[in-house]
């Protein structure tokens, strides 16, 4: 699992999240618990369901209003109280003395026998055992009468049209004794009355729509009590044009339609609702969530007509692009749009870092030149990092601060580069992006102007300009969480349905166990959002994949219903076949959510079936070793040399351990190069014949997968160290850079050489390094340089990593850092680069390295001399390519990641014309090209530290 905090919003303490992470944060979340504690004001109080109490708290809701007639209620009912839902247009409810204040309403509640019926507990599974509320005239209230009355269905209309005032106001529920004093008060938590209430609104059309060259705009607001239409001339001008919006009862939804000339007018919404984060009604002035372009740093929305073909770059209609590759043949690269070219002085310097870099006119730059030869290799997509309007970074060059201090300057292992660097982080240029503040607009830092239409034209530039390259697109979504909630000034979901959008805990608080305020995609609109602008991305930008941040805390339905929106897209209606767009994500299991507390999650085990791929950190663990949370990092794997070149660090155990370690992580291993399938058999290390879900990993199943396209494989991402920093900590330290480059490419090797969905995180294949800091969100360029050109090195020893983040990692660190002999040279990284690009041209060489069935791989893959007596550090894999592949009959990949020589002897090679693969037989590598196979024997002997592979006619 990467960094659950490795994605703090702009502003908050890295360290402080990082602890959290670590500690409070995963044993809280993974129970599902919450560390909030409400003050609570004087009066009379008892314990809740869950033990806490609930008091006069208005400004926590800790019921939870779920349908128009029941109200779950967090304390067991007492015979003798009274129960009421009260609601006040001028939010002026309070409690003095016991008793309400207030202009109020009331809607009388009654406590239902039973609780909450089956329908309502699997809907809400996390409030299942609370106490159900009902309203006595609702037909919820009715649901022992078998014909409905005249009267019972007045009553209901009743009802419908009194709940639907009291969700444009302050709501409470209150408890009172036999007396009439109020016991209990706390605010009611909305989004399962809305959904309820407003279900229509799933079909509404929302955002800007444009017909016969006239905009109308949309927006759901269903809890404001008026919302307004602001139109601006330009970006900042204080002088604006205030339009009414018509409401419509049924959907929630408010509408104006305008004239043509509205066309390139910037806007907001002017919205006047109840705010439970401040506890009264409040006016706010806010963009549209579905924005489609901006102003700088995201200050008003601008009506635009992504149809314009103004917007269009040149050849955009008439764009070709690279054939689609399945996810169970699919390699794909792992890039950030700045880090593209920052460092790059082939790029003109006002494009660098921009979209820009990208444009097809600037092939001949270092970064499309390499661009264009990882495709020619067999790079099928490159994912950029986030690329949608996020607020972690200002957007105006002009605010933009650099370092003051001369980085180059300081010693490798100086403490200086990162001090000088923290001290502009939060306002440099640089930031991974992971934090949402609009989904359907291109970030405006990346684009040559954040005022205008630059970015949405610059956007599609760059997607031409990859395409052209020969690669295709995906993009890094995170609907999971905001840069922000409540009243900030940059939450734009929360101050126009407050307390909606967000998943809230039992007090109502916003959930924060993605470090940043969490979306709840199980709400109607909020999956519908998702929806909406992933498939605007893939019409309007031709986008050809996305990858969910987070994935997991999104519902299993949720993703399918994204799958089932982009397969609607045609290429004649839409512009682009929907079928062949690729999906993956983040597929943890954690926070409040975790083991399906409130539904189904989108999780490694629970999307296998759907074709939706999701992270493998089995295998990953597996090569490098140890974990991403580890507070020693030399802790080895097969890939870092565990027993076959032991580093004495104390956490790797006896020699017996380590043994016993290496053997189990070579079965991750294995059950990884299958595509993690579930149910592939084969006979592990200890003799037995399992399933790869029967191989442990860390208490869960090490396979989960049903078909090999839903694992994506890796052994580095941009959170964690980089692979090279991870070895870096791992080997030995006086292991040379020759070796380093083998154990390097040897750890590739498993992510290109398996089935399933080969990810590559960009420059690795360079040995690139980050200065050994394992969390570069807001490190800038400097940690975070990605050095085209070999001259600049691979960015090892840039200094002591931001102490945030790293500081307890600076006494093994230090050391490292000021060894000149761990800085490539051009040398290694060319070496690098150019085993990289062998791997690939053998993973496109054969269809048996990209079979699309779990039977097909148990049919074709096999570990031969898997089992008890297996050599430890060695996994030799034998791929039957009879029938498909027109050259060869099998494929035999020996992984040798230990020192010396070895020989595999396979019974299935005896008496075979065997060879090595012909892009290592033209390889410049002299040392693979000592692999040799003896025919009478079937042995296969394999150099130490090099993967080897052997094509059988």
């Amino acid at each position: 699992m990467p960094s659950l905090c490795s994605r703090p919003r702009r502003g908050l303490s890295v360290a402080r999240l990082l602890t959290l992470g670590l500690t409070t944060a995963l044993l809280a979340t993974y129970s599902g618990g919450s560390t909030a504690n409400a003050a609570l004001p004087p009066g009379e109080v008892r314990p809740t369901t869950e033990g806490e109490p609930i008091g006069h708290d208005l400004g926590a809701a800790k019921a939870h209003w779920i349908d128009r007639g029941a109200i779950a209620w967090p304390s067991p009912p007492a015979d003798d109280h009274s129960y009421d839902l009260i609601h006040s247009a001028d939010a002026s409810i309070g409690v003095e003395n016991d008793r309400l204040t207030g202009d109020f309403r009331t809607i009388p509640l009654r406590v239902a026998d039973g609780g909450l019926t089956d329908k309502q507990r699997a809907k809400w599974p996390h409030l299942a055992n609370r106490t159900a509320l009902r309203s006595r005239g609702s037909m919820a209230d009715q649901s022992e009468v078998a014909v409905l009355s005249e009267v019972t269905v007045l009553s209901e209309v009743a009802v419908l049209s009194e709940v639907t005032e009291a969700l444009r106001g302050q709501v409470v529920v209150v408890e009172r004794d036999g007396d009439g004093r109020v016991v209990a008060a706390t605010g009611a938590q909305i989004p399962g009355v809305l959904d309820d209430v407003y279900a229509a609104a799933a079909d509404a059309t929302l955002g800007p729509v444009w017909e016969n060259g006239r905009p109308a705009l949309s927006l759901w607001a269903p809890t404001a009590r008026d919302v307004k239409l602001v139109l601006y001339e330009d970006p900042r001008s204080a002088e604006s044009h205030t339009v009414r919006m018509k409401r419509d009862a049924a959907t929630g939804t408010w509408s104006a339609q305008g004239p043509a000339r509205w066309k390139g007018k910037y806007y907001a919404f002017q919205v006047e609702v109840y705010s439970p984060a401040v506890g009264r009604i409040v006016t706010n002035t806010v963009t549209d969530p579905y924005s489609l372009a901006l102003s700088a740093d995201s200050e008003r929305s601008l009506l635009i007509d992504l149809a314009d073909p103004a917007l269009a770059p040149e050849g955009w209609d008439s764009l070709t692009k690279p054939a689609p590759t399945p996810m169970n043949a699919a390699s794909i690269y792992e890039l950030h749009v700045r880090d593209f070219s920052a460092s790059d002085t082939t790029v003109p310097e006002a494009d660098r870092g921009t979209y820009r870099a990208f444009r097809a006119s600037r092939d001949g730059s270092a970064g499309m030149t390499e661009l264009r030869g990882l495709a020619d290799d067999g790079v099928d997509y490159v994912h950029l990092l986030p690329a949608f309007d996020f607020g972690s970074v200002p957007e105006r060059r002009s605010e933009q601060k650099a370092p003051a201090c001369d980085l180059a300057s300081f010693p490798s292992d100086s403490t200086e580069q990162q001090a000088c660097v923290e001290r502009t982080a939060e306002d440099d240029a640089f930031n991974w992006g992971y934090d949402p503040v609009h989904y359907t607009v291109p970030e405006g830092s990346y684009a040559s102007s954040p005022d205008g239409t630059a970015r949405v034209t610059e956007f599609r530039e760059m997607v031409s300009g990859l395409n052209r390259a020969g690669l295709r697109v995906v993009m890094d979504v995170v609907y999971n969480h905001t840069y922000a909630a409540g009243q900030d000034d940059r939450s734009v979901l929360d101050r126009v349905v407050p307390g909606y959008y967000h998943r809230l805990l039992d007090d109502g608080s916003v959930a924060t166990s993605t470090c940043c305020p969490n979306t709840a995609p199980e709400h109607t609109m909020m999956g519908k959002l998702v929806v909406d602008s992933v498939v605007t991305w893939a019409r309007a930008y031709k986008v050809d994949g996305f990858r969910f941040d987070l994935m997991g805390h999104h519902p299993k339905s949720n993703m399918l219903a994204v799958r089932a929106a982009l397969d609607r897209l045609t290429p004649d209606r839409d512009g682009v076949d929907g079928s062949s767009i690729v999906l993956y994500g983040e597929g943890w299991d954690f926070g409040e959510v975790a083991g399906g507390a409130r539904f189904e999650q989108a999780t490694q085990i629970t999307m296998a079936g759907t074709g939706i791929g999701t992270f493998n950190d089995r295998l990953r663990d597996g090569v490098r070793g140890g974990g991403p949370f580890d507070a020693d990092p030399r802790l080895q794997g097969f890939g870092s040399g565990l027993f076959t070149a032991p580093n004495a660090a104390p956490g790797n155990g006896t020699e017996a351990q380590q043994r016993a370690r290496l053997l189990h992580d070579q079965d991750l291993i294995k059950v990884g190069l299958t595509g993690n399938l579930r149910d592939y058999r084969f006979t592990a290390s200890s003799g037995r014949e399992v399933t790869g879900g029967e191989v442990d990993y860390n208490g869960a199943p090490a396979g989960y997968t049903a078909h090999p396209g839903e694992a994506v494989t890796y052994v580095d991402a941009h959170d964690n160290e980089t692979l090279y920093d991870a070895l870096a900590y791992k080997l030995p330290q006086d292991t040379s850079m020759e070796h380093r480059v083998r154990m390097q490419s040897l750890a590739l090797s498993t992510a290109l050489l398996g089935q399933g969905t080969a990810f590559v995180h960009a420059g690795s294949e360079r040995l690139r390094s980050k200065s050994l800091d394992r969390n570069s969100y807001d490190s800038g360029d400097w940690f975070n340089r990605l050095n085209w050109d070999c001259e600049d090195g691979n960015n090892f020893g840039a200094g002591l990593p931001r102490a945030a983040d790293n500081q307890d990692k600076w006494p093994y660190a230090r050391p490292l850092l000021a060894d000149p002999d761990l800085r490539a040279d051009c040398a290694a990284i060319r070496k690098a680069r150019a085993r990289f690009g062998e791997l690939l041209r053998v993973r496109d060489s054969s269809p048996v390295f990209a079979l699309d069935s779990a039977e097909e791989v148990q049919r074709r893959v096999s570990f031969p001399l898997s089992g008890a007596r297996e050599t430890p550090g060695v996994i030799t894999m034998h791929l039957d390519a009879e029938g498909i592949d027109p050259r060869w009959s099998s494929i035999t990949v020996v992984f040798n990641a230990s020192p010396r020589s070895q020989s595999q002897t396979i019974a299935a090679l005896r008496g075979a014309e065997v060879a090595l693969h012909p892009v290592q037989a033209e390889s410049d590598d002299p040392v693979v090209k000592e692999s040799s196979a003896d025919t009478e024997t079937g042995a296969l002997t394999v150099p130490g530290r090099t993967v080897a592979v052997f094509v059988a006619d």
